[in-house]
């Protein structure tokens, strides 16, 4: 199932949600303000490799990277 970012239109938050396909965005709901008024933003790749060249605080989670895989110079953005 795929993971589709959304921001909502009323209090700004961004958050994630699970869903089968393109037809169930329309039940979507801010997590933080329950409002139904929400935008699916645009979302990188991040592509699974067999190692890794990241430090040990960006394997926990812990680091700053913007986007999943952006440590591991994937992404283009670093």
């Amino acid at each position: 199932m795929p993971i589709y970012e959304f921001s909502c239109k009323d209090c700004g938050h961004k958050f994630e949600a699970l869903r089968l396909s393109s037809s169930g965005f329309k039940d979507v709901t801010c997590p933080k303000c329950l409002g139904k008024k929400v935008a699916k933003q645009m979302s990188t790749f991040a592509p699974a490799t067999g190692g890794s060249s990241a430090s040990g605080a960006c394997e926990s989670g812990d680091c700053e990277t913007p986007y999943p895989g952006c440590s591991s110079g994937m992404c283009g953005m670093n």
